[in-house]
């Protein structure tokens, strides 16, 4: 701190300030008996300590004993130890002996924090408070001589105005008095009077100044600065026990720090071989390695140890074969690396016991371990396809050779699908499986090792719908049963039927749309792409949509054979032509001029807009201000397809009828009629295509991976939604877009 010429005094700075000095003060000196609490209770803690590490040391003291023999040579020793202890133990008994020791300096500090420092704080504390209350009386007793002086002021204050007012009645009683004279002498009294009572009071007002100068000048000054060295005389005396409690402190930590530095001297002795060869002097023994695993036929089926070598085998021979050579190359590098990092990080931990690098060995070994169990991992992947591939080989030769192998892909079928192998649908809870990418071969998870390497390399469309019905006739051959028993009579065939013909409504169309179309797939046939059947004239409004799930992303499931547009047409959009001249006033809106030609998108849903087509731009207009052009072999009244959409709407006729009813004419010019007000103004959502996709027919739209699209309808449940591209909206699969921003 900056030392200052003159120390600043409370009597010089704090001009009537005793009472919050006073405070202050006396805050400070009552802060004594929490210091000397602070001692006290740090005394317990120390004292609590010595017990605790006395109690410590004899319990390990205790446990030592009992573990002697076990930590020095083990549980089964070859030779007994006798009373020897290994060179860590040895340590070990320094170690608690050491701690016995400083237990007993910290015993002897907490006694030294009472009788040197605690009590003495008390004392003191004491003393400091006892003088505190006399500077306080004292300053009490000041204050009320300079009270005691106001008062007697304001009192010669009262006379000096009672005498006025006095003074003022004779005066008013002489003009109206009848004895004028005997008045006017009393009048002259009074004032005579009053004249005293006013040199009195000034008298006073000058001894009470006076009384009041030397109180703020001169007594409360002193009492303050005497309450001020009051409380620096305590500070000194604080300071002074601080400094003992830290002596005190300091002589037991060199006390301890001298049975540490002894201890450090004993571990520096236990090199970190002398354990380990304490252990094998006294547990050297032979080994014997563990004889190899043999073939054990099983109890209920005779054979040998030869490997099976037949067709049906060399096929999954061949195909464990394969898969092992195509994973040895690539499994040899990884071990190769993985060895290399191994070496790296042993060396970095040699570095840090030699004291070059400055890391954390802890972390060092953990990631050594972590390498090393990666390292196992591959060498113990890479062992087994060396040992499949050498007994393979050994047994049948190298069989992949000139082998055709199916360039198979995993994937989940999220549409019914037959195994080419087996014959059985993939689908439900065994929905996984593996597609080749260049013939189209379908098989279940479990049949992929049986599959023979017969594939005939890609092939197109129709190639592979051939390939498929030849590989499910023979699948299904190996299904079709011998025939019943003779006494068994045959129960007759169990067959499904389609059931969307009946529907009748395009609720019942749309909830049953999924669900027929997969019970009717035929079992011999190849599944195909699911495709939509649109209405395609007005009359066919009244048809649902047959469609099944979308089918799933073309990243993961292959074309399957047999899958061809179903060749539907599109529908005629629904034409309207503008009544009057529209200015867009808002998000969304779209300005129009008077007589264009429209394409209607969609239609008004009780808001009073129709959303609308003109040219490349599409946007709202008002109801009103339309006229639907209605084709001449279609009833007034009969549902509009809206276009490209394949959605099928009403219009009533109530909007060309209220607008004859309410256009006015304007010098020649026609004026549209009210606009209704928009109803909140639907936010656009937009969608990205997640893979590539061909339309199947007119009512879908083809897509790009990364392509975005306006969503105009989501998923209703049936696996396609309805988005715009180029002003046209058409179907495309739910699955294959993601929503963005």
């Amino acid at each position: 701190m900056a030392e200052v010429d003159v120390v600043p005094t409370f009597g010089s700075q704090l001009k009537d300030g005793f009472k919050p000095a006073n405070a202050w003060v006396a805050n400070g000196i009552a802060w004594l008996d929490d210091i000397q609490a602070f001692y006290r209770e740090r005394s317990a803690i120390e004292k609590e300590y010595s017990a605790k590490l006395n109690a410590l040391a004899k319990k390990y003291f205790e446990k030592k004993n009992r573990k002697s023999a076990s930590l020095s040579v083990g549980d089964t020793p070859t030779m007994t130890p006798g009373s020897l202890e290994s060179a860590s133990l040895t340590t070990w008994t320094t170690h608690l002996t050491t701690l016995e020791a400083r237990a007993d300096e910290h015993e002897r500090y907490g006694n030294d924090l009472i009788t040197k420092v605690a009590d003495p704080l008390k004392h003191i504390s004491a003393r400091f408070e006892e003088l505190r209350k006399r500077h306080a009386e004292y300053a009490e007793k000041l204050e009320k001589e300079r009270d005691a002086s106001y008062a007697e002021l304001r009192k010669m204050k009262g006379k000096y105005d009672a005498a006025c007012q006095e003074v003022e009645s004779k005066r008013k009683k002489t003009e109206s008095a009848f004895d004028k004279a005997k008045a006017q002498s009393s009048f002259q009294q009074q004032v005579l009077d009053m004249n005293n009572v006013k040199n009195t009071y000034l008298i006073a007002i000058n001894v009470t100044n006076k009384q009041k100068e030397r109180y703020y000048d001169e007594y409360l000054p002193e009492v303050m600065d005497s309450l001020q060295d009051l409380s620096e005389f305590r500070t000194l005396r604080l300071n002074g026990l601080w400094t003992l409690a830290a002596e005190l402190e300091a002589t037991m930590l060199q006390q301890s720090s001298g049975h540490i530095s002894h201890l450090v001297q004993e571990i520096a002795r236990n090199q970190p071989h002398l354990d380990s060869m304490m252990y094998i002097r006294h547990n050297m023994g032979g080994f014997q390695e563990p004889p190899d695993k043999v073939f054990e036929p099983s109890p209920v089926w005779h054979d040998d140890g030869a490997m099976v070598v037949d067709e049906a085998a060399k096929v999954y021979l061949h195909n464990m074969l394969n898969k092992s050579k195509s994973q040895l190359s690539e499994l040899r590098r990884e071990a190769d690396k993985k060895r290399r990092e191994v070496e790296a990080m042993k060396r970095t931990k040699q570095k840090i016991r030699e004291g070059t690098e400055s890391k954390d060995e802890v972390a060092v070994v953990s990631q050594i371990f972590a390498l090393q169990e990666d390292l196992h991992q591959v060498e113990w992947k890479r062992l087994t396809a060396e040992v499949e591939t050498s007994t393979i080989t050994s047994a049948v030769g190298d069989v992949t050779l000139g082998a055709k192998n199916h360039n198979f892909k995993s994937q989940t079928f999220k549409i019914p699908t037959n195994c080419d192998l087996c014959g059985e649908r993939i689908w439900g809870l065994s929905a996984k499986g593996f597609d080749c990418r260049d013939c189209g071969y379908t098989c279940h998870s479990k049949c992929e090792m049986k599959v023979p390497a017969e594939c005939p390399g890609e092939q197109s469309k129709e190639e592979r719908k051939k390939l498929k019905q030849e590989r499910q006739e023979a699948a299904n051959a190996l299904l079709k049963p011998t025939g019943p028993p003779e006494h068994v009579a045959e129960l007759p065939g169990l067959s499904r039927s389609d059931t969307t013909a009946s529907a009748t409504s395009g609720y019942a169309a749309s909830s049953q749309r999924s669900v027929t179309n997969t019970l009717a797939t035929s079992e011999d046939a190849a599944p195909e792409v699911p495709t939509s059947t649109r209405p395609t004239s007005t009359a066919a409004s009244t048809t649902a949509r047959r469609r099944v799930m979308a089918p799933p992303p073309a990243a993961y499931v292959s074309e399957l054979p047999g899958s061809t547009p179903n060749g539907s047409s599109s529908a005629p959009e629904q034409k309207a032509k503008m009544l009057y001249k529209f200015e867009a006033g808002g998000p969304g809106e779209l300005s129009v001029p008077e007589g264009r030609d429209l394409v209607v998108l969609e239609p008004d849903n009780g808001t009073g807009w129709v959303k609308v087509r003109a040219g490349y731009k599409e946007g709202l207009v008002p109801a009103t201000y339309i006229e639907l052009v209605t084709p001449s072999a279609t009833p007034a009244l009969a549902p509009q397809h809206t276009g490209q959409s394949g959605r099928v709407s009403i219009y009533s006729t109530h909007s060309a009828s209220s607008i004859g009813t309410t256009a006015t004419t304007t010098a020649g010019k026609k004026k549209g009629p009210a606009v209704a007000p928009r109803r909140g103004a639907k936010k656009l959502r937009y969608v990205e295509a997640l893979y590539d996709y061909t339309a199947q027919s007119d009512a879908e739209h083809s897509m790009v991976e990364g392509e975005r699209f306006v969503l105009i309808k989501e998923d209703p449940g049936d696996g396609w939604a309805e988005v715009e591209k180029g002003g046209v909206t058409k179907s495309v699969p739910a699955s294959y877009l993601q929503e963005v921003q």
